[in-house]
C-alpha cells in the first residue's frame, strides 16, 4: 500500500535565548494571532516581540537557554514510529494486514524545523500518503487551523502532490485520557496527605472574543475534562477548569489559574494542577506553573501544590496517537476528528467539519 508521512505540528519554541525575539515576532505575525491587515499586523509584531523578549528571556533562563518542546516532540515522533511500525506497520497490528511503512516528520509553527523544511523532507520521502497529526488535543483557529493553513501553503510550494488527510481533533481520545488520568492519580495521594484536595485543571487561555466568534477551544477542554475526570473515578471529586498565560488586554477566557490558585488557599485546600491541554514539557509548565505558579500559591497559603506531568511519550498516548493515524489512512476525506464526525455543538462555527445533514 506504500509509504504513509506523518507530520507532527507543534507550536515551537526558541533554541537560544537570540532566538527569542524573532520566535515571538513570528508568533504575533501569525493573522491567526493577530488580525490586522499585514503591514499593521508585521509593526504590531515588531513592537510586541520588542518588548516581550526581556521577559521571555528571563523565562527560557530558567530552562538553561532554550526551549525544551523540540526535544521532548522529536521523543513524542520516535515513540510513534516505532508503535505504528511494530508488526512490520501493518494496519492496527493484525496478521494479515497490508504491509505499510509510516516515518514521521516534525513542522513547528513558530520556529525550526518550518513547516517549508519539513514538506521538502516529505517530497523527498516521496509517500503514497500524508496525515497530519496535530499535538493539540482541542482544536482553535489559533492554533491547529493556522498550523493547517500553514502545512498547505508549504506543501504547495514544495510540490508535494501525496493524498493528505489532517487529524482536526482528538479531545476525549482514550489513551490521552488515561495517560493523564496515570500521571494525576499520585499526585491527587500526595496532596491528600497535606489536607482536602482540588484538582486544576489548567489550558492555555485564550481571548474571549476569539471564542464568541465560534472558535471550538473551550466547548473540547471542557470535554477533555469531563473524560478526564470520569476516568479518574472519584465522585465526589473537587476539581474545575481554569486558565493559564493570559497576555495583553484583551479580556480572555476564564476562571485563570492564578486566581483559582488564590482562592484554593483562602478554601483552605491542597492543589493538584494537571495541564489538559499541553502534551509535553515547556515553558508554560516548567517555568509558569512549576515556579511562578508554585511561588504564588505557597504565598497564598495552599496546603500543598502539586504539578502533575504531562503526558509526553507515555505508551498510552502514543498508542492513541497511533490508533488516530492507522484511522486517518482509511479515510477519503481532507479533515478528520477523533471518531470520524464532528464533534462540536453547531455554536462552534469556527468548527472545520460540517453540520450533519437533516
Amino acid at each position: 500500500m506504500g509509504k504513509t508521512a506523518v507530520i507532527l505540528f507543534n507550536l515551537g519554541g526558541p533554541d537560544g535565548l537570540a532566538a527569542v525575539r524573532p520566535f515571538l515576532f513570528n508568533l504575533f505575525n501569525d493573522p491567526a494571532i493577530i488580525g490586522a491587515p499585514a503591514p499593521i499586523r508585521w509593526l504590531l509584531a515588531q513592537f510586541i516581540s520588542r518588548r516581550r523578549a526581556p521577559v521571555a528571556r528571563a523565562i527560557y533562563r530558567e530552562m538553561g537557554g532554550a526551549s525544551p518542546l523540540l526535544p521532548n516532540t522529536q521523543a513524542q515522533a520516535d515513540a510513534l514510529e516505532a508503535a505504528l511500525n511494530r508488526d512490520g506497520g501493518r494496519d492496527g497490528g493484525q496478521a494479515g494486514g497490508a504491509a505499510r511503512r509510516y516515518k514521521t516528520f516534525i513542522a513547528m509553527r513558530y520556529w525550526h524545523p518550518r513547516a517549508a523544511a519539513a514538506a521538502a523532507a516529505v517530497k523527498a520521502y516521496d509517500p503514497k500518503r500524508v496525515v497530519l497529526l496535530p499535538l493539540y488535543p482541542q482544536y482553535s483557529s489559533t492554533t491547529i487551523g493556522s498550523s493547517l493553513r500553514d502545512w498547505t501553503v508549504a506543501a504547495a510550494a514544495a510540490g508535494l502532490k501525496a493524498e493528505t488527510t489532517a487529524i482536526c481533533c482528538y479531545p476525549r481520545l482514550a489513551g490521552l485520557v488515561d495517560e493523564m488520568a496515570a500521571r494525576i492519580r499520585p499526585r491527587l495521594d500526595a496532596a491528600r496527605a497535606k489536607g482536602p484536595v482540588r484538582l486544576l485543571l489548567s489550558a492555555h487561555g485564550l481571548p474571549k472574543r476569539i471564542v464568541e466568534r465560534g472558535d471550538p477551544y473551550q466547548w473540547q477542554v471542557e470535554q477533555t475534562a469531563a473524560a478526564l475526570v470520569a476516568r479518574l473515578g472519584e465522585a465526589d471529586l473537587d476539581w474545575r477548569v481554569c486558565y493559564q498565560s493570559r497576555v495583553g488586554p484583551l479580556e480572555w477566557i476564564g476562571p485563570a489559574t492564578d486566581a483559582e490558585i488564590a482562592r484554593a488557599g483562602r478554601d483552605g485546600r491542597a492543589l493538584v494542577v494537571a495541564s489538559i491541554a499541553f502534551v509535553s514539557e515547556h515553558s508554560e509548565t516548567l517555568v509558569e506553573l512549576d515556579i511562578e505558579y508554585a511561588r504564588l500559591a505557597r504565598d497564598a497559603g495552599v496546603l500543598a501544590y502539586e504539578r502533575a506531568p504531562t503526558v509526553d511519550a507515555g505508551a498510552a498516548f502514543i498508542d492513541g496517537l497511533a490508533s488516530l493515524v492507522r484511522g486517518a489512512v482509511t479515510e477519503r476525506r481532507p479533515i478528520v476528528p477523533a471518531g470520524g464526525s464532528r464533534l462540536c455543538p453547531a455554536a462552534c462555527g469556527l468548527c472545520p467539519q460540517p453540520l450533519p445533514e437533516t
